[in-house]
């Protein structure tokens, strides 16, 4: 089996050298970058499987990054794990919907990072083993085989996040489905996140679907989640 290959960009140095060692000890390729242009540069030649993001960058921030990596053709879907200081929880949610997957807080522990990169990976396996069939609900169709999603025949581009969370509700449709739940089905176990982060993802995903507060699509079930009519 292939090594899955990490891009990690951070400005510090000993960083840099501890997730490179930690992960390759995991059984990880890593690839590294202290600059977002070089980052972005390496990106449009070379293939790989996750980007860890340090959100704190000289010149271009990862947010900017994180922004740039979702406009290049082919890297819509690429996991991204953002590196980001307790204090930066704006920042951190702005990164959530600009399409980070999945967030580490510094100070990190190297297990949590491992763990964290290994989940990521995971799902995105999941979803792209998916058996071929296409959900269907009014205007919305999901082809789970090409990994796309169309309303009322227009292409609609969803991170991985959100179409996972798109998959999850039609399946589920007219059932209560909570934030607690759709955190362990969309951001799995080992996540230790706040339930806001699913509120930032459906917040998101309506309005690239056309769908408002009132949802013709996403009813919002006060103090529980949500439901897909």
């Amino acid at each position: 089996m292939n090594k899955k290959r990490i891009l990690a960009v951070d400005d510090e140095e000993h960083i840099l050298e501890l997730i490179k060692f930690n992960l390759e000890k995991s059984g990880f390729e890593v690839l590294t970058s202290n600059d977002g242009e070089d980052a972005l540069a390496l990106l449009a030649t070379t293939v790989v499987d996750i980007v860890v993001l340090d959100l704190m960058l000289p010149g271009r921030d990862g947010l900017e990054v994180c922004k740039e990596i979702r406009k290049m053709k082919n890297l819509d879907k690429l996991p991204i794990i953002m590196l980001t200081a307790k204090s930066e929880e704006t920042d951190r949610i702005l990164g959530l919907e600009l399409g980070a997957d999945d967030y580490v807080t510094k100070p990190f522990s190297v297990r949590e990072l491992i763990a964290r990169v290994k989940a990521v990976l995971r799902r995105t396996e999941d979803i792209q083993i998916t058996n071929e069939s296409i959900l269907k609900l009014k205007g919305i169709h999901i082809d789970l085989e090409k990994h796309e999603a169309t309303v009322d025949g227009g292409l609609v581009e969803l991170t991985l996040k959100e179409f996972m969370l798109l998959k999850i509700l039609i399946e589920n449709r007219g059932k209560v489905l909570s934030r607690d739940f759709l955190l362990d089905e969309v951001w799995g176990y080992e996540y230790s996140g706040e339930t806001r982060t699913v509120d930032v993802h459906i917040r998101h995903l309506r309005k690239k679907i056309g769908d408002d507060e009132a949802g013709e699509y996403i009813e919002t079930i006060r103090g529980i989640g949500y439901k897909m009519k």
